[in-house]
């Protein structure tokens, strides 16, 4: 979504490092610039005089204009201030210190992914340990009871039994009673939409809050809006006093002025963000992590817990093992590919590398293989194990085979093989490191013949 963002800001950067010294002018300059990167972005008019206001404040400072490196110190500023923008670190953590079962009440309009979403939570809750109950309460959407009943089977996620035409006040509290009857400790209430704001709905939401007391009410916006985004928030807001919002289609080609803008115009922070279509992709939402994508400086920490999430440490130390005796096979690499898979798209997770993103970008005519990596699980796939544990006995009738296989052509295989003896290559300097060296590498998903 901050791709075009990324690039504006970046531009507007590059003016102020050629510089060597900088004045209240040049600074002036760039946070016009600034300004106007912000408004084609679609934020919210007054949040961007505010947003630049701000920095002006800190930039024309002394401590700025006599320091050694016065544009690094202006990009700091903006960087702060962006995360400012979004919301405080601590503000995003979800509420749920309550007795059980604790009711989290998610609202919006149709079409911005409140159902999918529901499911999305539900999920991110039970890997925190929590045994969550999912509650169709929307009578009124066609099939959108039997929607989060699809939803719970594919994530083995208990859904109440409601139907069509009940009041869906009671559906709550009859899912609230069950819950407590069968153990579950949080409920999560999927609750009706509209195409538009209206009397009959905000009744309804508002009835169910009196009657469930939800610890947190959230508001679940569709980032691709914009600003229409943010209005509808604040409408929602004022009717029902929400808690949160979660920002779904994170990962679209929007131009981000919602993100920007729904913390400042509502006074409400972001507490998750939807970043793909996956179940499991929903995440807490990190205001400085956020500014500093934006700013095109990527986003260790949230690569490091993807990691730490994804790859199973008995089995990274079992690898680790196999690599000490075997040495870097294609089996073990295929190992690797399927961790790295699990971690999400290779785009979205180059995206968190600083300067990554800007390289791919700069390199004309690359694209981030995903469907390559596919093509070289299948490839792999096709070999006997005595051919993944020992590539050199591939000659080639033994390509032909695979190619065959694999659905690919033998020049496919040759080139993961040539790919592939590089990597070793260079598994082999890691290996000289020791087992720090190994284990560093089995973490973060290394060996890739990329």
């Amino acid at each position: 979504m901050f791709d075009n963002l990324t690039e504006k800001f970046d531009s507007v950067f590059k003016k102020l490092r050629g510089r060597g010294r900088l004045t209240e002018e040049n600074i002036k300059e760039a946070l016009r610039e600034v300004r106007l990167v912000l408004l084609e972005a679609d934020v919210n008019f007054r949040v961007v005089k505010d947003f630049v206001a701000a920095v002006r404040e800190r930039a024309v400072g002394q401590d700025v204009l006599k320091s050694l490196t016065p544009a690094q110190q202006v990009i700091k500023i903006v960087r702060d201030e962006l995360g400012r923008l979004m919301g405080t670190e601590g503000e995003n953590q979800l509420d749920l210190a309550a007795r059980p079962p604790v009711p989290v009440m998610l609202c919006g309009l149709q079409g911005a992914g409140k159902t999918t979403t529901c499911g999305k939570l539900a999920l991110k809750l039970r890997k925190e340990k929590r045994n969550p109950l999912l509650v169709p309460a929307d009578v009124y959407r066609p099939a959108a009871i039997e929607q989060l009943k699809t939803v719970g089977r594919q994530l083995g996620v208990s859904v109440f039994d409601s139907q069509p035409g009940q009041d869906p006040v009671r559906i709550c509290e009859e899912a609230r009673n069950y819950a407590e009857l069968n153990g579950y400790d949080t409920l999560i209430l999927d609750t009706a939409g509209r195409l538009h704001i209206d009397e009959g709905l905000m009744q309804e939401l508002v009835r169910i809050k009196a009657s469930l007391q939800p610890r947190e009410v959230l508001f679940v916006a569709d980032a691709m809006t914009g600003q229409d985004a943010v209005n509808v928030a604040q409408s929602f807001d004022a009717q029902l006093d929400i808690s949160g919002v979660i920002l779904t289609k994170l990962d679209g080609d929007a131009r981000g002025g919602a993100a920007l803008s729904i913390r400042a115009v509502t006074g409400k922070p972001i507490k998750l963000v939807g970043l793909g279509e996956k179940l499991d992709a929903l995440e807490t939402f990190h205001p400085d992590r956020m500014a500093q994508r934006i700013l095109g400086m990527g986003d260790v920490l949230s690569l490091i817990e993807k990691a730490e999430s994804a790859i199973d440490q008995d089995q990274a130390a079992e690898m680790e093992k196999r690599l000490r005796k075997e040495g870097f096979t294609l089996e073990t690499f295929r190992d690797q590919l399927q961790s790295i898979k699990k971690m999400g798209s290779l785009d979205s997770l180059l995206k968190m590398i600083p300067g990554a993103g800007k390289a791919l970008k700069q390199a004309k005519g690359l694209q981030v293989p995903d469907k390559e990596l596919k093509k070289i699980e299948a490839i792999i796939n096709s070999m006997t194990p005595a051919e993944r544990r020992n590539h050199r006995i591939l000659n080639g009738s033994r390509r032909l085979r695979i190619a065959n296989g694999s659905g690919t052509s033998v020049q496919d295989v040759n080139q993961l093989l040539k790919r592939f003896t590089e990597a070793q290559k260079m598994m082999k300097k890691m290996q000289q490191l020791g087992p720090k060296g190994l284990k560093g590498l089995m973490g973060r998903g290394g060996g890739m013949p990329f």
